[in-house]
Formats: structure tokens, C-alpha cells, sequence
């Protein structure tokens, strides 16, 4: 089973510091948001510290809208000579077989091995198709501001955490220079921004257009939704801790697809950068 990934500044400097407190006059929706997506960046870096849990389980219903099918996968995410690696642990809602975690100890174990005998060239080649990776990513979240009307809706609580409830409409029409810009053109959504920390605490989407995959000739319906959840971890940084995704659409435009895909982020916990991890229990636990 796939998983889904679903994480000039200073132009905006001068705006962010004039951004009103939460409770203060009315808040200007646009220049929160603004704000709340440099926040973003923040926090997308500080990820790199940490390793954690991430569980996936797909529910696929039948024409009558009933359950039909439940899988899931859980993977332990370290990060191993600078790069991300996943290691697949628990399968349906229970721990692999001695001969399944044997295998994956020997996969990760390889890639390790493979990673630490890299040369200077091809360690920073691999690296640097990770930044643009992430480069690209952040290009498609600095459209944001842009391609939306945002109107404020009020204010609300969530978890203790007083926060802005700001709605989003697509801008018709409106082109964006990142990669696949144009996909934000067909969702309208909600954002809760945290009053203080002008974190991301919730974001609902849906599709208001057919969104098409060419690749691979799906097309998801309008009515699809995502919802994503960050909380705060350490008292230093906001971190993805769920996303559901309900999914309506055709697989080469034939099969009719309706199942919803949920991710739980978990178990965070802080390593140092230049620790050189080999298994798990070299982890440092969480302070």
C-alpha cells in the first residue's frame, strides 16, 4: 500500500510584524495566513530532528456506502545518513512475523551500509534530490496566499489552543508558477490558526472541480475531503498528527473508486543531527 505525502521571506517580514494579536482589532485574514505559512516553513525544517511513527489504514466501502475492506501498515521513520528512511513494523494492526521484521532489519540494514559507503559525489547527489524535493513543496505552499480569498469566520478553541477560524475560496482562474499550482484552483477550504504560535491546527479541504491524475487516468469527484491536524510537540515546533482523506472518483475513468485513507503521525522523538543510528533502540527517548 502507496502512502500518501501528504509538510521572497523577506518581503513579508514587515507584515508579518504588524499582524494584530488574537483578540486585538480585526485581524487581517490575508496577513495570517501569511504569517501562519512562514510558520510552516519553520516547522517543516525542525522536523528533520525528530523520528516518529506513522500508521496508515485504507477503508474501502462497497456501492452501498459500507465498509467493505480494512488495511493498514505502521512504519518507524528515521532519518539515516541525512535522508528519511521508513521501516515497515506492524502490518493489519498487528507486529510483523519474526521472519517479516527480520527482513525489514536486513533492508534497513543494507541501505545503511549502501548510504555509508557513498562517496562525497553521489552522497551529495542524493541529497540534493531531496532538497528539491522539499524545495519544490515549498514553492506549492508559498502559492497559497495568493490563490485564495480569505474571509474571517470568527474564532474558536481546540485542544486549550484559542485560534483563528479562516475560510478559503479559490481564486478563478488564478496561475501559479509552482509545480501542479493549478490543483488549488479546485478545492475551497477552512483553516484554524493557532492565536499565538500561527501554527496550522486544522485544515479542512474539498474538491469543488473534477482533479485529475493522467498518470495514471484517475479522476477524483467533486465532494472529495481532506482533513489535516497538527499539534505541538516539545513546546518548540507543530507537527503533523493526522490526515483523513475521503476519496470519490474512477480509476481509468471505468472503475468507481469510494474508500478514505487515514494517517496518524505518533511517538515523536527528538535525535541529534549527528547521531549515526544503526537500530532503534539507539534512539534517544523523548526528554
Amino acid at each position: 500500500m502507496q502512502c500518501v505525502r501528504i509538510r521572497p521571506r523577506q518581503l513579508w517580514v514587515g507584515l508579518f510584524l504588524m499582524a494584530p494579536v488574537l483578540g486585538g482589532q480585526q485581524p487581517d485574514a490575508l496577513a495570517i495566513v501569511r504569517r501562519s505559512v512562514d510558520k510552516e516553513r519553520l516547522n517543516f525544517r525542525r522536523a528533520d530532528d525528530y523520528v516518529f511513527q506513522r500508521h496508515f489504514e485504507r477503508r474501502v466501502f462497497d456501492k452501498d456506502g459500507r465498509v467493505a475492506k480494512v488495511e493498514s501498515r505502521t512504519y518507524e521513520v528515521i532519518v539515516v545518513e541525512g535522508e528519511p528512511y521508513e521501516k515497515l513494523v506492524a502490518k493489519d494492526g498487528k507486529p510483523l512475523p519474526e521472519s517479516e521484521a527480520r527482513k525489514e532489519q536486513e533492508k534497513l540494514d543494507r541501505e545503511l551500509a549502501r548510504r555509508r559507503s557513498e562517496d562525497p559525489g553521489e552522497r551529495a547527489r542524493r541529497l540534493s534530490e531531496q532538497e528539491k524535493r522539499r524545495r519544490q513543496e515549498w514553492e506549492f505552499m508559498q502559492e497559497i496566499p495568493a490563490a485564495f480569498g480569505f474571509r474571517l469566520a470568527g474564532q474558536d478553541t481546540i485542544e486549550g489552543h484559542l485560534v483563528w477560524v479562516i475560510e478559503a475560496e479559490p481564486k478563478p482562474g488564478y496561475k501559479g508558477r509552482a509545480r501542479r499550482a493549478d490543483l488549488l484552483t479546485k478545492f475551497r477550504g477552512k483553516l484554524w490558526i493557532d492565536g499565538q504560535d500561527y501554527a496550522w491546527v486544522r485544515v479542512e479541504a474539498e474538491t469543488i472541480a473534477p482533479v485529475r491524475f493522467g498518470w495514471i487516468l484517475a479522476r477524483l469527484d467533486p465532494g472529495a475531503r481532506l482533513i489535516f491536524e497538527q499539534r505541538r510537540v516539545h513546546e518548540d515546533v507543530w507537527l503533523p498528527s493526522r490526515a483523513l482523506m475521503q476519496l470519490a472518483g474512477r480509476l481509468a475513468l471505468v472503475r468507481r473508486l469510494n474508500f478514505e485513507t487515514e494517517v496518524v503521525w505518533r511517538d515523536y522523538r527528538k535525535f541529534r543531527a549527528d547521531s549515526r543510528i544503526t537500530k532503534f533502540s539507539e534512539m534517544a527517548p523523548s526528554p
